[in-house]
């Protein structure tokens, strides 16, 4: 039995509001996000390729299990944060992948948040139409 086998390793990824949860372990490449299965809980092909980006990259995808808990956010944020999560957790198992998730811009947080409304205003930004007379 490998060294590895019964090893468990985590990663927390955030992107605007959500925040997710994934644990990794050797296995046969099972995805399981929030108790459902990854293609029930990311319908589309993009969110899935998305999440699961950082595994293709280290060329692991069919070795590793995956357990995500995710909340917050909607789905394409929630996507985002799986994959930053993924990252992490592979860079705990093998600092030598960090590199290469590195150099691929997996292994940065976006940023990127909802502005918030401003009073006398009807958004952040959009004013209310201006009436000469």
């Amino acid at each position: 039995m490998s060294e590895l086998a019964a090893k468990v390793f985590i990663g927390t990824g955030r992107r605007k509001t959500a925040s997710a949860r994934v644990r990794i372990q050797e296995g046969t490449g099972k995805v399981t996000v929030n108790g459902r299965e990854f293609e029930t809980y990311f319908p589309t092909e993009l969110l899935q390729a998305t999440s699961v980006r950082p595994s293709v990259i280290a060329e692991l995808r069919d070795q590793i299990d995956m357990t995500v808990l995710v909340q917050g956010g909607g789905l394409s944020g929630q996507s985002e944060a799986v994959a930053l999560g993924l990252a992490r957790a592979l860079q705990t198992r093998d600092p030598e992948l960090r590199s290469s998730l590195k150099q691929a811009g997996l292994l940065r947080r976006d940023p990127r948040m909802r502005e918030r409304k401003k009073a006398g205003q009807p958004g952040a930004r959009k004013r209310f139409q201006f009436s000469k007379r």
